[in-house]
């Protein structure tokens, strides 16, 4: 199946992969079609850049103290039960009256034990109701938090995987038109020498390819565009040019390194 032709296919079979909950054959299926495909290879880009926003913003849950308090009281008893079975071991080895003051003293342990386990458990579900409204109030916060994260989050609905002659991917190239941004991604271990700079293109239809921005030396680049600059445009490209590039009328001067479809998603 090509999965280019189903996009709400790829897209569950991306974020699936990307979160690691596509196993066996159904996963080596997916990276096979990544290797062949660069929509693929955006796909599970964009999901895995979206399971890890998520956990940045997810804050971090402290147990509540009755936890601890109940692990304590777990190993303090499974040490009281190896001492009393060593006491056992010793009075039964003595004398049958050592073995009985041994179980008389047994009795009275495990009446304190219930005692204090009732104590405990009493005390743990006064804690559990005190923090409780605690609890709903910071989550609520959580959930407040979240909300207004996800609506500043880039709604990215262009993206393009930019390959070299040999079809590795080396550059992930995504647009945000509600924040008129461009983002584009290093992917490979491609550096361009002191005294050059790559240079973005657009390849419409027809004419000559237009530059939309020229990058640093940083992996994660940002360039302001409209979306009427990638509107409409089948490819992008990029070229290797002169320190700081080439005027976008003189179109790409040194050799293109890099070029892909750039695809229009609704997400």
């Amino acid at each position: 199946m090509n999965l280019t032709r189903n996009p709400e296919l790829l897209d569950r079979l991306a974020a699936s992969y990307s979160l690691g909950t596509l196993h066996g054959g159904a996963r080596r299926r997916f990276e096979q079609m990544a290797r062949e495909y660069p929509q693929v290879r955006a796909a599970a880009l964009l999901w895995q850049g979206r399971w890890s926003a998520f956990s940045e913003v997810q804050a971090p849950v402290q147990p509540d103290p009755v936890v601890w308090t109940r692990i304590a009281n777990l190993l303090q008893a499974e040490g009281s039960s190896a001492r009393l079975a060593r006491q056992r071991e010793a009075a039964t080895s003595k004398s049958p009256a050592g073995a009985l003051a041994w179980w008389r003293g047994l009795a009275l342990a495990g009446g304190l034990a219930t005692v204090a386990a009732t104590s405990v458990g009493l005390w743990s579900h006064q804690g559990l109701r005190e923090t409780t409204q605690q609890k709903l109030s910071a989550l609520q916060t959580q959930l407040q938090m979240a909300q207004a994260d996800l609506q500043a989050a880039p709604q990215i609905q262009y993206v393009a995987v930019l390959a070299d002659g040999k079809a590795d991917a080396s550059m992930l190239v995504t647009f945000d038109p509600q924040h008129q941004q461009l983002v584009l991604q290093r992917v490979s271990g491609f550096k361009e020498a002191e005294n050059k700079s790559l240079q973005l293109w657009a390849l419409p239809h027809q004419g000559a390819p237009r530059s939309l921005g020229v990058m640093g030396d940083g992996k994660l680049e940002q360039l302001t565009a409209q979306e009427t600059d990638v509107k409409a445009i089948p490819a992008l490209a990029i070229s290797l040019e002169p320190k700081g590039g080439v005027p976008s009328s003189t179109g790409p001067t040194g050799p293109v390194l890099f070029k892909g479809a750039l695809i229009r998603r609704d997400l």
